[in-house]
């Protein structure tokens, strides 16, 4: 069986009630059912995966889609979880001063 890696983007926005406001932006890759822990703060695990995107070197009439569930939970323990989307929205989410979104799942289908 193949390993399922997901690139999951992070945006970190410190000092929202600063009138300057400084952005880290770190990417990381996720397993399914293995959790990450983000700046020691977000920690981040890939619960289920849905691919219906076109296989590779197959042309399609639409491109699908990766749909990937998500459970993030922050350093007090508040819990959410979300679906992120290669191609359809929602893309990114919000969640405890954090941006997640789904950059690419890996690898692709194939024939």
């Amino acid at each position: 069986m193949k390993a399922l890696f997901l690139s999951l983007f992070l945006l970190l926005a410190f000092g929202t009630f600063q009138t300057t406001e400084a952005q880290v932006n770190r990417q990381i890759k996720i397993k399914i059912n293995q959790q990450k822990t983000v700046a020691g703060r977000l920690s981040i695990k890939v619960l289920s995966v849905e691919d219906s995107r076109c296989p590779t070197g197959t042309q399609c009439v639409w491109a699908g889609n990766a749909k990937v569930r998500i459970r993030v939970r922050n350093a007090r323990g508040a819990t959410q979880i979300f679906e992120l989307n290669t191609y359809q929205k929602p893309k990114t989410v919000r969640f405890g001063g954090y941006e997640i979104g789904l950059e690419d799942v890996n690898p692709h289908p194939a024939n």
